[in-house]
């Protein structure tokens, strides 16, 4: 949760709870309407505002295209033959979907009018929804930091960011500036990568910088009872916080990306689970996702001395171990501050 939303959220919670109810004696009237927007469907009207915010800061990424996407947040959930529409009460448009599972929208005055939503034909609330903004010229296989900035920003504006409490949807209303979110070191706006991760590096001139492990899979702090109300929920090990906050890294800064499924560079440093327990000891953290592959994360003094951070704790380094399903070590990996 952003740092600044978190003063409000029990005070929140405490009012919801408290309107939940009507009084028993008082009468509740009764409304007949063509179309209720169900609230997880998402926003006709928001996600404009979102194109609008685009254009506004297409500073960030001058020579970008926007798109919006659909992903997969249950297991269950099959993307090939979704359909999205825009209903209102009267008026319903279709929007055509790519291969990628990617789409624009029309502008439509009727459809503002009467509060549209863009719905499919799946429960909404089983997908997750991000902004893709693309810049020409990016390398193939990286990313662009002010492309990432801008989409947080359209997201945001757009209210795509999804989970399945309602009561959550409705706070998420109240609590998610998107100004905020994305300035913010703790806005935890997750990115989506092509594959399952194990490593990412973020390079401009001849500065490089490998993202610690607690900016990969939601934080590596997700539990089966948190998980359901994560967007990532199926694409856990896909997801990382890209540092958009940070504006020491400049937009033109590219991001690289190691997968699960790549080569690995050398043997790992042992062969599998029992033996790093034995050598090692448990991990400082450890994520195992729904493939059966796990990533184990070990802190280590650095190799040169370095100061400690802002809170004064010391800095670590950091080694990771990816696992497979049958618990081989497959990839390592070695992280300095």
């Amino acid at each position: 949760m952003p740092s600044h939303a978190r003063p409000l959220l029990a005070a929140l919670i405490l009012l919801a709870a408290a309107g939940a109810a009507p009084a028993q004696d008082a009468p509740i009237p009764t409304v007949n309407v063509p179309y209720t927007r169900d609230p997880v469907d998402k926003s006709y009207r928001k996600m404009l505002r979102g194109m609008d915010r685009y254009q506004r800061d297409i500073a960030l990424a001058p020579r970008s295209t926007l798109r919006f996407q659909v992903l997969p947040r249950l297991p269950t959930v099959k993307l090939d033959g979704v359909t999205l529409q825009v209903k209102g009460d009267s008026v319903t448009l279709p929007v055509a979907m790519a291969q990628d599972h990617s789409f624009t929208l029309e502008r439509n005055p009727q459809a503002v009018r009467e509060d549209a939503a863009l719905v499919a034909n799946r429960k909404t609330s089983s997908m997750t929804w991000r902004a893709m903004v693309r810049s020409a010229g990016v390398p193939e296989g990286m990313r662009r930091l002010g492309d990432l900035r801008l989409e947080c920003l359209v997201g945001m504006e757009s209210g795509l960011v999804s989970n399945n409490s309602r009561l959550f949807s409705w706070l998420s209303d109240l609590l998610a500036d998107a100004d905020q979110v994305c300035a913010d070191r703790d806005g935890n706006y997750l990115q989506f990568s092509d594959r399952p991760l194990f490593g990412v590096t973020l390079r401009h001139g001849g500065r490089a910088e490998t993202l610690p492990f607690r900016a990969l899979y939601a934080g590596g702090t997700q539990t089966p009872d948190t998980l359901p109300y994560c967007d990532c929920q199926v694409l856990l090990d896909r997801t990382y916080y890209a540092p958009i906050w940070d504006r020491g890294w400049p937009d033109d800064t590219l991001i690289g990306f190691e997968y699960m499924d790549d080569p690995a560079e050398g043997a790992p440093p042992v062969a599998g689970k029992d033996e790093a327990r034995a050598r090692l000891g448990p991990p400082a953290m450890a994520v195992r996702f729904d493939s059966g592959h796990e990533v184990w994360m070990y802190e280590h003094p650095p190799a040169r001395r370095v100061p400690p951070l802002p809170d004064g704790r010391p800095q670590k380094a950091e080694q990771v171990l990816l696992f497979g399903p049958g618990g081989e070590a497959l990839k390592a990996r070695r992280r300095e501050p």
